[in-house]
């Protein structure tokens, strides 16, 4: 459920922001971090896209902080929405997920920012102020494996087949890994379970595997390989 605060006065300048994740926890320790600063505030905050673009509209923030697994939407698909409805909003992307997979999803998709959530506490200021600013935060090593990925280095610009899916495929193929069954996928991203069931054969044909067992073995191996980088 979204929790809504009233909008700064007229006269102040401060950057207004609404947090967008899942665990009311970490939107508290998020807004007592940002609302310390003296030129940062938290507008607001809510937990599924849904609650995130109704409250968009409501309080007009300068910058939304969206998390990338939310409760029946997905961080992705939601900075999607916000660019196509918002294209001056500023989005900065948080997640627990490895930072050389998903961080240029996330760009590709309109933020301006990734951070780790491991070390939001020390970064979520300075990646908040260099986003209004008009500027792009990432870490050194996503950086670092841009500029390798520019000047055609052929060892970074190599993709994985799971590198190669949409960020559709990748994601369901993600939930899969999660153990969510068709019927869950399909609720949790509102679509059909015949359109689930077509994504999973596209899966297969896209990572070259032959049947659901092994689609499902193969997604389950590297969500829990993620977890652990």
């Amino acid at each position: 459920m979204a929790t809504v605060k009233k909008k700064a006065k007229k006269n102040e300048t401060k950057t207004q922001i609404l947090l967008v994740d899942d665990h009311p926890i970490v939107r508290d320790g998020l807004t007592t971090i940002i609302n310390h600063q003296r030129d940062l505030n938290v507008c607001g905050g809510a937990d599924d896209a849904h609650q995130a673009l109704k409250a968009i509209s409501e309080l007009k923030p300068d910058i939304v902080v969206v998390d990338i697994s939310l409760k029946n939407s997905d961080g992705i698909e939601l900075t999607k929405s916000i660019k196509a409805k918002y294209p001056k909003l500023r989005v900065l992307v948080l997640s627990v997920h490895d930072e050389s997979i998903y961080a240029e999803r996330a760009l590709r998709a309109g933020a301006r920012a990734y951070l780790m959530k491991e070390v939001v506490s020390e970064n979520i200021v300075k990646a908040i102020r260099s986003v209004s600013k008009g500027e792009i935060y990432v870490s050194d090593t996503i950086s670092k494996k841009f500029l390798h990925k520019i000047a055609g280095d052929k060892a970074t610009t190599t993709k994985t087949p799971v590198e190669n899916l949409s960020d559709r495929e990748f994601e369901i193929f993600r939930l899969i890994g999660e153990g969510y069954k068709a019927s869950q996928i399909a609720k949790k991203l509102h679509l059909s379970v015949k359109t689930i069931e077509t994504y999973r054969e596209r899966l297969k044909e896209k990572l070259n595997i032959t049947d659901a067992s092994k689609l499902l073995r193969y997604a389950i191996k590297w969500v829990s390989s993620d977890d652990k980088k």
